[in-house]
């Protein structure tokens, strides 16, 4: 069974998450008047491109030698092969291709019946806290809730329905945004009972805690001093002139206006892309390297309107989460994934983006929003007057193919593999950044729209 929704309701935010017969759902709605915890800027000098390269070798014999469409689920870890080339946000592991923003500590607590009946996990600084349960053995009408310590994002966990073997004990629960986690047991059942149970109840083996922003510099840092860079890692061409997304609102309000259809996703607690809303239905894009099956992208969190709250502010809004669904489509050559999410509702007013048909013409100026290194939303490109260096170099560029690609130097990082290109002439798509190496590239949109039109 899939995900099912119930509400506990905060002050910022009405967030949902309920387990039936074992499965488990969560959605949130939130308030994007206010903020939630702050985006610390470290005492470090000028950004430092961070990307560090992946070695890429052949094709795996799984994809299709000429790069046709891979419709549904995907063996997870094949060989991503290609050309000599290197994925922006890829991370030392080389069968991955995503920015690493947090880290795996091993925790031990066991809570409810003899156990104590709540717990704090709280890192100080952290971006987010992401707690894994490896049992959750309740009873029926028990529920636990993993909450913000204000209590306004908060989400629960009903027990599973008495005597369902097929209940999964073994589950990530979805990211608290901040430095503070609070994990609480609740007792609907008999009290009688429930001392009979011993140490049964529920227990954390895993939290993943999300870098602060000093410690994502630090590891900007480690990745730059890597002895085995090659110097095609860099994406932040020259200056960074990229700027907080709202900061485009007064001068720019339609990038600002696209910019809140990209989403940054959250892959398998501690790596990170970019995605976006692609069309009116419920598709979403991201990048092949990213993700290329149903089980990746059903444990990816998927959030909106992860933006600072003012122009070169460190206060951010609270996002809007919700979980990726299935994989529609994926491509390794023409490197992109096609997915759908849970609850759609929660995230439709975010608005969507739309491909652009044409190839673009060599100088036409371009604008790309983004989640870099898994900072809040961020856009590269002109403000207003401002034009910058973000503009097609080469419209005929090769990526995997021949031609794949259009080239830029608009100024990107880690984290921003799987952004939309957006074209400054038609405020539509036309490429889907996932290279580094100054200049940048994206598959161009036009390709990607011959494959994916009766999917959008």
């Amino acid at each position: 069974m899939r995900r099912a929704v119930s509400i506990v309701a905060g002050a910022c935010a009405a967030l949902a998450l309920v387990g039936t017969a074992g499965s488990v759902a969560w959605t949130q709605t939130a308030d994007e008047g206010r903020t939630v915890g702050t985006w610390q800027e470290p005492a470090v000098a000028a950004p430092t491109p961070v990307a560090v390269q992946q070695p890429v070798g052949e094709t795996s014999a799984g994809k299709k030698a000429a790069g046709e469409d891979a419709v549904g689920a995907t063996t997870a870890g094949e060989s991503r092969g290609g050309g000599p080339r290197d994925h922006e946000s890829a991370i030392k592991t080389p069968e991955d291709g995503r920015q690493k923003i947090g880290e795996l500590l091993s925790v031990d607590k066991l809570l409810g019946y003899r156990a104590p009946k709540r717990e704090v996990f709280r890192y100080p600084g952290a971006s987010y806290v992401k707690l894994h349960f490896s049992r959750m053995t309740m009873l029926p009408g028990d529920y636990v809730t993993v909450s913000d310590a204000s209590g306004e994002e908060s989400y629960r966990y009903d027990a599973p329905k008495l005597l369902d073997t097929a209940a999964p004990n073994d589950r990530w629960a979805m990211s608290i945004t901040g430095d503070t986690a609070v994990l609480e047991v609740h007792r609907g059942g008999g009290a009688l009972l429930s001392s009979l149970l011993g140490r049964l109840g529920v227990h954390v083996d895993q939290v993943a805690k999300g870098f602060s922003k000093q410690e994502q510099a630090n590891t900007r840092q480690e990745e730059v001093r890597n002895p085995n860079r090659t110097g095609r890692e860099e994406s932040v061409c020259g200056g960074d002139e990229s700027s907080d997304a709202v900061c485009y609102r007064p001068a720019d309000p339609v990038a600002y206006t696209r910019s809140k259809a990209i989403a940054r996703l959250l892959i398998n607690g501690t790596e990170l892309c970019t995605g976006w809303r692609i069309g009116t239905k419920n598709r979403m894009m991201t990048n092949n390297h990213c993700f290329d099956n149903s089980d990746d992208a059903y444990e990816t969190e998927v959030w909106f309107n992860y933006q600072c709250a003012k122009c070169g502010g460190y206060d951010v809004f609270r996002p809007t989460k919700v979980w990726g669904d299935k994989v529609i489509a994926t491509n390794h050559v023409y490197d992109y994934t096609l997915f759908t999410v849970e609850k759609f509702a929660a995230v439709r007013k975010f608005g969507f983006l739309t491909l652009d048909t044409g190839r673009p013409a060599r100088g036409q100026e371009l604008y790309v929003p983004q989640h870099p290194a898994g900072e809040p939303t961020r856009i590269a490109g002109r403000r207003g007057e401002k034009a910058g260096t973000c503009a097609v170099a080469d419209n005929a560029f090769d990526g995997y193919a021949q031609d794949s690609d259009v080239s830029y130097y608009c100024d990107t990082e880690g984290g921003s593999s799987g952004s939309p290109v957006l074209s400054r002439k038609t405020d539509k798509v036309v490429a889907l950044h996932h290279f580094g190496g100054c200049p940048n590239s994206g598959v161009r949109a036009d390709l990607l729209y011959k494959r994916i039109k009766s999917y959008i």
